[in-house]
């Protein structure tokens, strides 16, 4: 057994042991550099740059370094908090603020979450190099450990706070103050009880093989213990057989035997040859894709993405630009790297007239600082397709003069080269959109265009310049204008450059005047933005005739002026009406973003996800709000076991803060299926609460349905703490006993923590 071994192996330092095994480095020598450490300058700006030391703590998990602040001398962060290292001159800090011939040896941590960039440069290429290549390795090595590598990980990490003396022992009052550090309040007596129970030589202290004892005592899960030996058949262990008895009863799965051999080949350690489970292989399934809430088909690319672009729901985002609110908020071309980095395929670029010749993007009229359009474009070419290849929308709001589009123009042209999209596709006109998979790693510009796109195919010139609206979209009498800018300009129209207007091909930007009109006058490839109270009204009013609009053309919804603090929408009713790309604010950590990732989880996180095909049928007659009878009806029970949680992570940093947790269990899709339950709080225990408690969920659109677990911390005088949560398709629930991963405010995962559910989806009808 892994946890055996590693105790076995034991030498001078356990914790360091442990640690450099579950980071498959031994002996390396970028390893090595790191826990050694080394001294970096800092940048912060022009005027601010400062040595500092930096060094890899024993637990290969937590950087330290020195401070000069008197109550925080020394300062430490996780590397699991590092959303990755980029080596050069990467951010607008580094480029900013040191010279060219620093280029290689800077580098930059970057954090997830809102945490500043950390923009360093070492005192060599060579110590550069180390600290890069070290630090990647380690990510990547921690990202790619077990779920029961995590977990003793994370134990033994606390097992090292908790020695306070670091004799590798562990006394009573240690021991008390472990069970605080991971989260569980417990008495004196009990406290007493557990340590007297482990320490087998009398000596007053936990050492080796006791604090080994301990751990098993304290991992043990009493609900796996039940499953497993309901079906360890086989002289106590789990074979090929009793196997496959579980996942055809309890998981639902329609398998054979052969599939159950090979989940015993793939995670059982001792047994494998005999083609028996034991109980830590049973786990180990249990936490890995095919034990986890999530189908592991639809991790990856499962859908048809042949379909026409506006068939699909398209991760989007709105005022790309910044990283906090949109008064006085940074922008940043790390904003626009991060949207990216989550699949984002719909960006908002807002152009207007820089002082020096080159267009800008910021929040204008505002105190947002100002990024150029040229940074932004090269940003995104190198970042676009990192997490996804399927196309991105850039969609402009131009502000710019003619010459400043020009500009814009050959900017793109000349960065995104190629990737560009200049013309339709194809020799001739088309009658609809291009698919997503035509598109791969393709452009599309959302703007303004000087005339329709038919032109192309019958020679027709345009004239240079025309008048158009400043927006390009519904914003000329925007409660945004009224509320923020009237005061600092009055309606006016700009000149529309021809070498912008002919870089816009399938999104043309049109003003939307009602379904009727657009059903005689828009084409297939021009797209109405509608603000959300607006787009609000008509998935409310018109759901169906909206529905339809959207079946053949795009739609953008975005939020209102009005949110100034970038807060979000609820998208779910404007995804229920078919709209395409309904854009958020990705830099706010909200539920809204939460249901937002929980969408687009789907389909290998792509950015794509197809529409039912009630959204996508041109004679549909779904109406999500009247739930009229048709296909898309199949009434549903679900139901749902919330049984335990794991290793919850405290709300309160102070050993005395331990968290009250419970559970609640949202459906989030039409009105109807709207509904909410939740668990009793458990007193005191963050590491291994346990429920039991059984919830029943009757759907009637579960094509529409997205399940979200949320864990929080009860309060009895105030509003509870968010601990975690979990949002997925309800159409990518698994069956059965199933582990739930939980990813904390920013949506990243914790890497620890997680829920254990049974779920079950019963045809009602």
């Amino acid at each position: 057994m892994y946890t055996t071994t590693c105790f076995d192996n034991v030498h001078n330092s356990l914790l360091q042991h442990v640690n450099v095994c579950l980071s498959c480095m031994e002996g390396d020598s970028d390893l090595q550099f790191l826990l050694s450490g080394a001294d970096l300058l800092k940048v912060r700006s022009g005027s601010w740059k400062k040595t500092r030391f930096y060094k890899l703590q024993e637990d290969c998990k937590t950087m330290w370094h020195e401070s000069k602040k008197a109550l925080r001398p020394r300062q430490t962060f996780s590397v699991e908090d590092i959303e990755c290292v980029r080596s050069g001159r990467q951010t607008e800090g580094l480029r900013k603020y040191t010279e060219e011939a620093l280029e290689t040896r800077a580098f930059s941590i970057l954090f997830k979450g809102r945490r500043k960039n950390l923009d360093l440069v070492a005192a060599s290429e060579e110590e550069a190099k180390h600290w890069v290549s070290g630090l990647q390795k380690i990510i990547s090595n921690l990202n790619s450990l077990s779920q029961q590598q995590k977990t003793e990980h994370w134990i033994f990490n606390c097992l090292r706070k908790a020695d306070i003396n670091g004799d590798n022992k562990m006394s009573q009052e240690e021991l008390k103050n472990f069970l605080k550090n991971i989260n569980i309040e417990v008495d004196d007596d009990y406290v007493k009880l557990i340590f007297e129970v482990c320490d087998k030589s009398h000596c007053g202290f936990l050492e080796l093989e006791e604090i080994k004892h301990f751990y098993e005592i304290l991992t043990q899960r009493e609900e796996i213990d039940v499953i497993y030996e309901e079906y360890a058949k086989t002289n106590g262990l789990m074979s090929a057989f009793n196997l496959l008895e579980f996942l055809s009863k309890e998981q639902k799965e329609e398998v054979d035997l052969a599939h159950a051999v090979q989940l015993i080949e793939k995670y059982e350690l001792d047994e494998a040859e005999k083609q028996l489970m034991t109980k830590d292989g049973f786990l180990m399934y249990l936490h890995q894709p095919e034990g986890l809430i999530m189908k592991p088909s639809h991790k990856g690319v499962y859908q048809d993405m042949t379909q026409p672009l506006n068939h699909y729901f398209i991760s989007s985002s709105h005022n790309t630009y910044l990283l906090e609110d949109q008064i006085k908020g940074p922008s940043s071309t790390e904003a626009y790297i991060r949207s990216l980095m989550k699949s984002c395929r719909c960006l908002e670029l807002d152009v207007w007239d820089g002082s020096d010749g080159e267009p800008v993007i910021y929040h204008g009229y505002t105190l947002t600082s100002k990024i150029l359009f040229k940074d932004v474009i090269k940003a995104i070419k190198e970042y676009a397709f990192k997490t996804s290849n399927y196309p991105v929308i850039l969609s402009l709001e131009t502000h710019c003069s003619v010459d400043q589009q020009k500009l814009m123009a050959q900017h793109m042209t000349t960065i995104l080269e190629d990737a560009l999209i200049t013309k339709p596709l194809g020799d001739h006109m088309p009658m609809e959109l291009p698919s997503p998979e035509e598109l791969k790693g393709r452009f599309l510009v959302k703007g303004k265009r000087l005339n329709r796109l038919e032109a192309l195919f019958l020679d027709e010139d345009t004239e240079e310049e025309e008048v158009v609206t400043e927006e390009e979209d519904s914003r000329d009498d925007d409660d945004e204008e009224d509320a923020q800018r009237n005061s600092s300009k009055k309606s006016k129209t700009l000149n529309l450059a021809k070498e912008l207007s002919d870089i816009v091909i399938y999104c043309k930007s049109v003003k939307f005047h009602g379904f009727e009109h657009a059903r005689n006058n828009q084409s297939f490839y021009e797209i109405s933005s509608f603000k959300e109270g607006d787009a609000m009204k008509l998935a409310e009013k018109s759901a169906n005739e909206y529905i339809l609009h959207n079946e053949g053309k795009l739609s953008r919804i975005y939020p209102s002026g009005f949110r100034t603090d970038s807060s979000n929408y609820n998208p779910v009713p404007l995804w229920n009406a078919g709209c395409q790309i309904v854009a958020l604010n990705f830099q706010t950590p909200c539920t809204e973003m939460d249901l937002n990732q929980g969408l687009f989880s789907q389909n290998g996180m792509c950015g794509y996800v197809l529409k039912p095909f009630f959204l996508r049928h041109r004679d549909s007659e779904f109406d999500p709000i009247t739930l009229n009878r048709g296909p898309w009806l199949k009434h549903t029970e679900f139901r749902v076991m919330v049984i335990s949680a794991q290793q919850l992570p405290k709300v309160n940093p102070k050993i005395s803060s331990i968290v009250d947790p419970l559970v609640r269990v949202q459906i989030h899709g039409v009105p109807a299926d709207m509904a909410e339950k939740e668990t009793d709080y458990i007193v005191n225990n963050g590491f291994n609460p346990m429920w039991n408690s059984y919830f029943q969920f009757d759907l009637s659109v579960p094509k529409l349905a997205l399940v979200r677990f949320v864990v929080e911390d009860y309060d009895a005088v105030s509003s509870n703490d968010f601990i975690g949560q979990c949002t997925i398709p309800f159409t990518s629930v698994q069956n059965g006993y199933r582990h739930v991963p939980l990813f904390n405010k920013n949506g990243d995962l914790l890497s620890s923590a997680g829920l254990f559910v049974h779920t079950m989806a019963v045809d009602a009808e």
